[in-house]
């Protein structure tokens, strides 16, 4: 679907639109500006912590076979990605370009660029590319249902209700999200406050995913993921100097073309400040635990590696039979909230 809507769109706009040379400079599209160069953070920090948050990325990287294989099938991805973001990323720049956008009536809204530009083509070029972007759209709404259907089964009720329960909750939850999706000003705002709940959430979840830093726990990314949304109210606060901006900064209501610093602020404070406030968190229950471990009489043990072959049980072998890999005895290893 996608390299068919490619080649067709790209070879049709390429013979039937004409650039008006004049249009380009006035655009003022290719001099630099402030959200501009704000972009070249936000968006790899905005979309590389959300898509831990996708679960159809993460049954991707569980259905690979080898490592290997999935390094492989990343490249190949990532090359495609480019490529389609690239060439429908121009489309607004040629809808501009072209007089397309802003339009007759003027379009202020940039999102509807691209079907400005497509009212300029052939009415068999504009079908195609409406049924190819709907297909993709359900394509990508079905992988979507079916990752919220595999984790709601196996992460929240292990397996134990019955698959169509799950299947019918999952329809009934995506009436309001129809909803809010319906009612909301702009799509963007809704991608926006995912976006900065992701920043603030992965940062200290990734720091519980290496071995290194066992003595992480889930206290601490919870503590940390509130905490750096809790820094973006402060921040917006002290940078707006008022606490109703400050809330608005959360939910981004501004969007990111402003002209400020705000939302380029929001972006940068949210994973550190849940950093910091994963690292006070870990302070503090470690100073409790060791209290505890004092009052009780009891060794403290919260800096214990969970995996060290000392902290095994005695049926260790059981566990992990001769010639068998030592992460065997690991896997059976479950972190700790608290």
């Amino acid at each position: 679907m996608i390299v068919g809507l490619i080649i067709i769109a790209t070879i049709t706009i390429g013979v039937k639109t004409e650039i008006k040379p004049e249009l380009i400079e006035r655009s003022g599209l290719l001099e630099p500006s402030l959200v501009g160069w704000q972009l070249i953070y936000i968006l790899p920090v905005a979309i590389l912590t959300n898509d831990f948050f996708l679960a159809n990325f993460w049954l991707r990287a569980f259905a690979s076979k080898t490592d290997k294989d999935l390094w492989i099938g990343i490249s190949i991805a990532t090359i495609v990605i480019v490529i389609v973001l690239t060439l429908v990323g121009f489309t607004g720049l040629i809808a501009a370009w072209s007089g397309a956008w802003p339009g007759d009536p003027p379009q202020e809204d940039g999102s509807v660029a691209f079907f400005l530009l497509l009212e300029q083509l052939p009415n068999w070029v504009v079908g195609i590319v409406l049924v190819m972007s709907i297909a993709l759209s359900t394509a990508s709404f079905d992988s979507l249902q079916s990752a919220m259907v595999s984790t709601a089964s196996n992460d929240l009720f292990r397996n134990r209700l019955n698959i169509w329960y799950v299947r019918a909750a999952v329809v009934l939850i995506i009436f309001p999200v129809a909803v809010l999706a319906l009612k909301a000003p702009s799509i963007l705002q809704i991608y926006l406050i995912s976006d900065l709940l992701s920043a603030a959430v992965i940062p200290v979840l990734l720091i519980g995913l290496s071995d290194r830093f066992y003595w992480w726990r889930g206290f601490e990314v919870l503590v940390g993921g509130l905490g750096g949304i809790l820094s973006v109210f402060i921040f917006g606060a002290i940078y707006y100097d008022s606490a109703q901006k400050g809330g608005e900064l959360i939910l981004l209501q501004q969007g990111l073309y402003t002209g400020d610093w705000g939302a380029f602020g929001a972006f940068v404070v949210a994973p550190i400040g849940g950093i910091i406030f994963g690292c006070i968190a870990l302070a503090g229950r470690l100073g409790y635990q060791y209290v505890q471990s004092k009052m009780h009489g009891t060794r403290f043990d919260a800096l214990d590696n969970p995996t060290a072959p000392s902290m095994v049980s005695d049926d260790r072998d059981a566990i992990n039979p001769i010639g068998a890999p030592d992460d065997v005895a690991s896997a059976k290893s479950t972190g700790k909230f608290f």
